[in-house]
């Protein structure tokens, strides 16, 4: 079996001087504030300058100069915002953690959007005055400033409204909007599935505004319930279980000055289509709409005639597995080209597409993939992306022509660049990190040329605390695959000892966990000073490696990703330091499924466990998710039997826990509780930590609480 070191971060250099990681200084270590100004907020439309908070400032940041400026104190409008009523008189919003907002923005006429509270506010950039638009108490939700700068709108419940800035005077767009019909706003499945943030778009002339119409009428109610009280409150979240009715989705378009929706003829339905991805052409006369097949293994790009509601296909994708749902288009050359992700190759790459020809071009290629657009520039007819070109540990910034030639690499040193690049790519900032370096942001012209630094690393975390050397090893999977892994040895190691080792796992479609990124100082490094070897692989099903690697895990989820993760189990005890009989493994969400699939489907290789929020029937999870994945129940029966935990719980030998938020709105609780019942009946023991947080994750206190525990349990189970 071979396999390869291929870097190793934070050399122990004068370790008795500094911290350990414990649950008290890993507190302490996330407290810690980076060093200097803020992510931006909103860049102005020429790109040539940005805004970022500090405290409750507003400041403008002027890349050419290297220079920042008060914009504004925001405390005032904070203060005179009417906030709405208390959530306590209301039954609770089941709103997906993917819903996105843009508090800030900073509009072509000079303006600056600021929402806060549930209103709306203008500021002056030249004045540096403020008006407050809206005073009402109800939120005014998601709002958007036109592309002219003139009007902005806003949901109010579930309906459309627009307000000219000038006049303040307010247009109603919608009507009939209620709780289960939402013009403008989302359910709970597209957003955390298809990663639709939002649910309308204002076209560039600003004239329209294109939205989707969710009817949820159809998608069964999940009843939750808050019991922390002196009586039960009932909080039903609609949530559609594999197989179940989707949401009923249909795009519109309304006139910013009101009048009728025109209806695009792209309906989409509970049984056999999907809406995942809508904006305008450049030329604001057509609707660009992608839309997916409900197993989604079709992919279809439309144009919409606004005016007429008719649709023509421009691109089509399909795959014998699924289609991942890419960004939106990106359209070039006065809208009559446009840039697209496609893995169509077996590799996420950019194309370039002509709509008046029909006709494409490849402009990257290669056993590698783009993992973003980062900005275009039209002028010098140059694409700006990143990549993992040179390993799929790594992301790297590249530029590259238009039609494919004269590519280059922009950033240096391995590990990975998180880019935010301004309108028109003229600037941009570098988050740079690695498993050795805490995260740096220098400041660039589009040519790659170093401006300065805009954010040092904070030294603070490595200089103070014991933050243990990551490896980022290789191995060979079962079938020969090339696997990749992260390995922290314990503190005061010795390659003569046996360790414990505690394995995390997710290994999930559609993520990727082994990356050259910095982690800090996490629970991984608790564990580590704690005696016991940390260890993560990236199993067959992982994202990252393109498409022919995430496939094997189709219509039979938990199989090939048990196989490696057991392979990597193999590898770990060859180096010579791993007690075989003291391997733990954890997780949350598929990383809980896995957990549990583990210790019963490979009880004599994993010895203890903790399954945080698992999925233990794939029958019991959304419905875009699952059914992209293992296609519907009625499909793939067997798929779905297979892979059912509870009626494995007689083959638990290992110890166990499982940790479950009672509301989580994600994983559904009742996957514990059907794998408790079976756990009972077969008569296995085994530990719970019920926590009363109405979210998938655990945080807070709740958080501290859940990881005393969790080192608990392997102290007492491995050790």
């Amino acid at each position: 079996m071979r396999a390869a070191v291929l870097f190793l971060a934070c050399a122990p250099v004068l370790l008795a001087q500094k911290k350990p990681i414990t649950l008290e200084t890993m507190e302490e270590a996330a407290r810690l504030a980076p060093q200097g100004p803020g992510n931006p907020v909103a860049w102005a439309p020429d790109g040539k300058q940005f805004l970022y908070r500090q405290d409750r400032k507003l400041m403008i940041y002027d890349p050419a100069t290297k220079s920042s400026k008060d914009l504004i104190d925001t405390s005032a409008m904070d203060a005179a915002a009417v906030k709405p009523a208390s959530s306590e008189s209301r039954p609770f919003d089941w709103e997906n953690r993917r819903v996105r907002e843009m508090p800030v923005q900073w509009s072509s006429a000079g303006g600056v959007l600021y929402s806060t509270g549930g209103d709306v506010f203008i500021i002056q950039v030249d004045t540096h005055t403020w008006t407050q638009l809206t005073k009402t108490p109800v939120a005014e939700r998601d709002p958007k400033l036109s592309p002219d700068g003139k009007t902005v709108a806003f949901r109010r419940d579930w309906d459309l409204y627009a307000l000219d800035i000038a006049s303040k005077r307010e247009t109603r767009l919608t009507t009939g909007g209620s709780d289960t019909l939402r013009n403008g706003g989302l359910d709970w499945v597209y957003p955390e599935e298809l990663d639709l943030g939002t649910a309308y778009w204002w076209s560039p002339d600003s004239k329209s505004i294109a939205y989707l119409q969710f009817d949820i009428s159809h998608e069964p109610l999940y009843p939750h319930e808050d019991l922390r009280g002196s009586r039960p409150i009932y909080e039903p979240q609609r949530y559609p279980q594999a197989g179940e009715d989707n949401a009923d989705v249909r795009v519109g378009v309304v006139s910013a000055g009101g009048g009728s929706t025109r209806w695009m003829k792209v309906a989409g339905t509970h049984d056999d289509s999907l809406i995942a991805r809508v904006g305008w052409t450049p030329d604001s006369r057509n609707v660009y709409v992608a839309r997916t097949n409900r197993v989604q293994n079709k992919l279809e790009l439309l144009l919409v005639a606004a005016g007429s509601g008719k649709a023509s296909q421009i691109l089509q994708e399909t795959d014998p597995y699924w289609v991942n749902v890419q960004a939106d288009p990106v359209f070039v050359s006065d809208g009559h080209q446009f840039l697209w992700l496609s893995e169509r190759d077996g590799f996420r790459h950019l194309y370039l597409y002509s709509i008046d020809s029909g006709q494409s071009r490849q402009l990257t290629r290669g056993s590698w993939e783009v993992t973003g657009i980062a900005g275009v520039d039209e002028g010098a007819g140059r694409v700006y992306y990143t990549a993992s070109e040179t390993s799929p540990l790594e992301r790297q910034f590249y530029s590259i022509g238009i039609t494919g030639e004269g590519k280059h690499q922009l950033s240096s040193g391995s590990g990975t660049h998180t880019i935010a690049m301004g309108p028109g790519a003229h600037f941009y900032l570098d988050a740079f990190s690695s498993v050795a370096s805490p995260p740096r942001t220098t400041l660039h012209a589009a040519d790659g040329s170093e401006l300065g630094v805009y954010r040092e690393a904070n030294r603070r975390i490595t200089d103070e605390y014991n933050i243990l050397p990551t490896e980022l090893v290789s191995f060979q999977g079962p079938d020969k695959t090339l696997l990749y892994a992260r390995l922290i040895r314990p503190a005061g190691f010795s390659a003569a000892q046996k360790y414990p080792a505690v394995v995390l796992a997710y290994g999930g479609p559609d993520a990727q966990g082994v990356r050259n990124v910095w982690m800090g100082a996490d629970l991984d490094q608790v564990l580590a000073h704690k005696g016991f070897v940390v260890w993560q692989v990236d199993n067959r099903g992982s994202s990252g490696r393109g498409h022919a690697f995430e496939t094997p895990v189709f219509r039979k989820l938990g199989s090939a990703e048990l196989a490696d993760q057991v392979a990597g189990i193999e590898y770990l005890v060859s180096l010579g330091f791993v007690d075989r009989a003291r391997v733990g493994i954890r997780g949350w969400s598929y990383g809980g499924f896995m957990t549990l699939n583990a210790l019963l489907n490979a009880p004599d290789v994993f010895r203890a466990g903790i399954a945080g929020a698992p999925v233990t029937d794939w029958r019991n999870y959304d419905t875009i998710y699952t059914e992209r994945y293992m296609g519907l129940p009625k499909d793939n029966p067997d798929g779905y039997k297979n892979t059912a935990l509870p009626p494995q719980a007689k083959n638990l030998k290992g110890k166990l826990m499982i940790a479950h938020n009672l509301e989580d709105d994600n994983v559904l609780f009742q996957n514990t509780v059907q794998m408790i019942d079976a756990l009972e009946r077969a008569d296995q023991q085994f530990e719970m930590q019920v926590h009363t947080q109405k979210t998938h994750a655990v945080t807070g206190v709740e958080a501290r609480e859940l990881n005393r525990a969790m080192v608990d349990f392997f102290e007492r189970n491995l050790k």
